[in-house]
């Protein structure tokens, strides 16, 4: 998408835009691993924001972000769909809520729109504003 924005490419090619997907954001799971290593015995957690959105969803978002129709730019193409595809993947959070006081931060939208900024940034070699 960035490169579509910047000019460098004209296209997109995804897979399955109707598969769901727990998207998070990885500062969010950082914290989730430092407050695991902060327990006293190691004990297991599943760390999810527990919602799923589809990839269409996300390049309505990440295009949108750039004002683009991601319908214009997005092309579905079989060789990237997978072969055993699991059409919904989402964890629950409740233990390491319960457990370690951890839930996540960071709403889908503003984590989309981070990842386009960071994107748009790096192809424009602004590396000082990619200290998310």
């Amino acid at each position: 998408m960035a490169k579509i924005k910047l000019g460098m490419a004209d296209e997109l090619r995804l897979g399955n835009l109707d598969a769901q997907r727990d998207w998070g954001f990885a500062g969010d799971y950082v914290d989730a691993m430092w407050r695991m290593l902060q327990q006293d015995s190691p004990d297991d957690y599943v760390i999810s924001t527990g919602e799923t959105h589809t990839v269409r969803s996300f390049c309505e978002l990440a295009f949108g972000r750039v004002d683009l129709d991601w319908e214009q730019y997005v092309k579905v193409d079989e060789k990237f769909f997978r072969p055993a595809e699991v059409d919904l993947l989402v964890g629950t959070h409740e233990k390491a809520t319960a457990t370690l006081g951890w839930k996540p931060s960071t709403p889908f939208p503003e984590l989309v729109n981070m990842m386009v900024d960071a994107d748009i940034a790096l192809l424009n070699g602004d590396l000082k504003h990619l200290s998310h």
